[in-house]
């Protein structure tokens, strides 16, 4: 693991491989770990970059003045970025850790050569239906503390409380242990955890969808192909709109189409990562 120590705090990566930089970028209540099973597959030809984000399962908390709103935590991603002199960037997102991808390609542009969402946070669906109660959840002095105390049992990892409809295979309980052991342990983490939950809005990703028109860069929508919480026509809706962007779908998965299907998430991310258009209208338009 190393460390970057930016104003907001320190961010915890993993790193591996050499090449063109992959930056990969998790979601809610998960951590860097979520693509362990990609990371091998892609290591040899392409240089790793796993940052652990302040999204609740980060090993230490942040500053206590840390602003963890959504546009702030774009912003601490492009910083990490800086801070490691990356440039030509892959950014590859899931869930939560997608709508931020969104919010650095149009905020911050200028270290991403290519985007990769894979099911993710899009439009209105910021956060999806199923997961707007933990919003109201986050308002609620000591809410986040009593939301996180039942994944102590572990026989509940899997199940719909926790990752049961994110993942389609059961997750190692050694994994889901990482993730939740920082909110469980460390009331910094859990403060965090809130200011992420009270930050997050619809707006942002409805107004990243917005810009993305202007988007020229290559975007893959890598899609889980039995996705339940993510839509397809949101991803297909968005792809329309931009000037060298396609959606394929990753069959036989849930969200996290890099535990359901690790060897097709990398060949995907791999392919596009080469130098691969999204699209036959990119090309057209002469993207790259």
């Amino acid at each position: 693991m190393g460390e970057v120590k930016l104003p907001q705090g320190t961010v915890s990566y993993r790193e591996s491989g050499s090449g063109p930089p992959l930056v990969f970028v998790h979601g809610l209540l998960v951590n860097g770990t979520l693509w362990s099973d990609v990371v091998p597959l892609l290591e040899d030809r392409f240089r790793c970059i796993v940052p652990d984000l302040p999204l609740g399962s980060h090993p230490a908390a942040m500053e206590p003045s840390a602003d963890l709103g959504t546009p702030a935590v774009a912003a601490l991603l492009d910083a990490f970025m800086a801070a490691l002199d990356l440039r030509d960037v892959t950014l590859v997102g899931n869930d939560t850790g997608g709508a931020i991808c969104q919010v650095v390609a149009v905020n911050h542009p200028e270290r991403v050569a290519r985007m990769v969402l894979t099911s993710c946070d899009l439009y209105e669906d910021f956060p999806p239906a199923m997961f707007k109660p933990l919003l109201w959840i986050a308002r609620l002095p000591g809410g986040v503390a009593a939301f996180v105390q039942p994944t102590r049992i572990g026989a509940l990892h899997n199940s719909p409380l926790a990752y049961g409809l994110l993942a389609k295979r059961p997750i190692d309980r050694e994994r889901t242990r990482g993730w939740l052991r920082p909110a469980l342990s460390d009331a910094g983490v859990r403060r965090d955890l809130v200011k992420v939950l009270r930050g997050m809005d619809k707006r942002y990703t409805l107004d990243a969808a917005e810009r993305l028109g202007s988007f020229e860069k290559p975007v893959l929508f890598a899609w889980a192909g039995d996705e339940r919480l993510f839509k397809l026509e949101l991803a297909e809706r968005l792809a329309a709109t931009m000037p060298d962007a396609r959606v394929v779908q990753v069959p036989d998965s849930y969200t996290f189409v890099s535990i359901d299907q690790p060897q097709r998430t990398a060949e995907l991310i791999g392919e596009f990562a080469s130098g691969g258009r999204a699209s036959a209208r990119g090309a057209e338009q002469g993207v790259a």
